[in-house]
This record gives structure tokens, sequence and C-alpha cells, in this order.
């Protein structure tokens, strides 16, 4: 659990709404909510719940390739990136380019000199063409690949593909070699492409089946996946520290246990209540009710700053958030 420093965050509107009226995105109001709950406490420091029953997706980052290009060596090199990862590496990564300014490939190549990605790798040959889409983490995900691909003898290069839409299919061309992706993700979108729109998802919070669906849709695409990182970015749900320290809370099962309840308040985005992976999720998995909604954000700074000042007590974050980094 890592703690976040948001000093100087400006103050970001949004509106706290009793579950069910107005600013709740139409959700009916419960009839009854029990318990108590936890009031928000204040504070300038952020932690992430860990989310003990898994109630979101599997979203490990994990590598995708053209399966003609798929050799031993490709994914020997491509998955000794992941397997030198986990989240709190990841965060940091983010940091390094989101708040240290720094380039992806700077942060990268810093990287992979202390974990040493560029050793004990061999066997590669050719051009290789490593994609990726148009946001820091993908592109810093990219340049580890590329560091890696290099030193087992491939020539790598590195593409920005644009959305998964154009990137997949360049994929399943051959046009890219390799991609940087998230498991869970991936497995809903060949499944939805193969399978239609309302096709029964196969993705789910655990690792080892989403990736064993995920191999299934992939071989029908004319692609093959490494294995999965411990590193993941997905939906998550944080509290202040002082929040944490003062209800001692470490998982969503904590708070469920200590914190569902008329006092507690949600923050998150307009749909939060009617989604699966958001409060209509927290309620099913874990029993967690809340007495109020405050409107806010995906992850951004609305949720965080109703986090700081003591406006919510729970709210929606990303689990690689630059922001949740060690300062």
């Amino acid at each position: 659990m890592s703690a976040l420093t948001l000093a100087g965050l400006a103050a970001a509107a949004f509106t706290l709404a009793a579950c069910g009226e107005a600013g709740s995105s139409g959700t009916a109001a419960p009839q009854s909510v029990s318990g108590a709950g936890c009031a928000p406490v204040a504070g300038t420091a952020l932690v992430v719940l860990e989310d003990d029953k898994h109630l979101q997706n599997a979203d490990n980052v994990i590598a995708v390739a053209n399966a003609k290009a798929a050799s031993p060596a490709l994914f020997a090199a491509v998955d000794k990136v992941g397997a030198a990862l986990d989240t709190p590496k990841l965060v940091a990564l983010n940091r390094a380019v989101d708040v240290d300014r720094k380039t992806a490939q700077v942060a990268a190549a810093d990287f992979a000199a202390t974990a040493g990605l560029a050793s004990g790798l061999s066997g590669g040959s050719g051009k290789v063409v490593v994609g990726a889409a148009n946001f820091p983490e993908s592109q810093i995900l990219a340049e580890l690949y590329k560091i890696a691909l290099n030193g087992a003898g491939f020539t790598a290069t590195v593409q920005t593909a644009g959305n998964r839409e154009l990137y997949e299919a360049a994929l399943e061309r051959g046009e890219l070699s390799v991609f940087p992706e998230y498991a869970a993700t991936l497995t809903e979108f060949l499944n939805q492409k193969q399978n239609g729109k309302d096709a029964q998802p196969k993705a789910s919070g655990d690792v080892t089946a989403t990736v064993t669906a995920l191999k299934g849709l992939a071989e029908k695409a004319g692609l093959a996946v490494g294995a999965p990182s411990a590193a993941t970015d997905q939906n998550a749900f944080a509290v202040t520290k002082a929040f944490a320290d003062a209800n001692g809370v470490k998982t969503l099962s904590d708070f469920a246990a200590k914190c569902s309840g008329k006092a507690s308040v949600l923050a998150g985005p307009a749909e939060c209540p009617e989604r699966t992976f958001c409060q209509k999720g927290l309620k099913t998995v874990y029993g967690i009710d809340f007495g109020s909604f405050a409107q806010a954000d995906a992850g951004g700074p609305q949720t965080k700053t109703a986090l700081t000042t003591g406006k919510a007590s729970l709210g929606t974050v990303f689990s690689s958030d630059s922001a949740f980094a060690a300062s």
C-alpha cells in the first residue's frame, strides 16, 4: 500500500448527493443503509485498499505478439520485462514521466539498467517492431521491451500505434510484432470482436483463468501471449492515510467490516452507482453500503480532492496512477 502526497492539488467541483437522488446517476435509493459507517477524514496522502475478493478484473500487464513473430527468444525478452515489474515499480515509472518529466526512453533506460533487462538474453535476430499506445505507460513498457529485445539480439524499434482497434489489427497483419497489453481488457476486446458485443464475459479477477481465456481468443486471431506480470493497471479504491490509520483498514474487506453504513461517502464518476465494478460491485461482492455518493471523476483530480478535503471516505482510482508513487 503506497502513500501519495497531494500538496497543492487544486480543488475541483463535485456533487454530493444521497444515493439515488440528483447527481447519483438516477439509481434507486436504497431501502435502508445499516451500520454507522465511517465519516471522511481529510489528509494529504492516499492509500489504495487491497481488492482482496477480486472485484476488479485482472488487468495484469502482458505481452501480445503476432503469432509468426512469437519466437521463444522474443517471449523470453518481453517476459523478462514483465517479471521485473510489479505495480509499485510501474507506478514509479509513471511518476518518472508524469511528475519528474523524464522521457519514456530515459525512464525505461534507467529502470532497465538497474534491473539488468538487457543481460542474459540471446537467440534473437532480425527486425522487431514494438507497438505502443498513445499514453505514457504504454510507451514506457514498449521502450522496456525494446531494450530487452535488443539485448537478445533483435533489432527493435518502437512505433506508436493509436487505439486498440488500430493496433490490434496491425498486430494481426504483422505490421507490429509485439505490444504491451492488459490481460482482462484485451480478453474482452477479442471476446467481443469474435463473439459479438453481448458475448458472455471471459475475463475475471482470476488472472490464471483470464489468461487461459485470452490464449484461446488470441490463437483464433493469429496472436500469441506471454506470461502475465505482477504489475497491474486496473480500477481500484483509495482512502486517505489518515482515514486508514483512524479506522484500521487495509483491504476492502476491512472497509466492509468497519465502515459500511450511513456516514460513509463514495466518490467516483456519475455512472459509478450503476456499475458492476464500482458501487454496485462493492455492495454485491463486499456488502458495503454508503450513505451518500460524491459525483466526481474516474480516478482524476476531482475524486482525489474529494478524498483529501474530507468530502469522501472512499474513492475510485487507478492502481498504477503516478500519484501513488512513494515520495
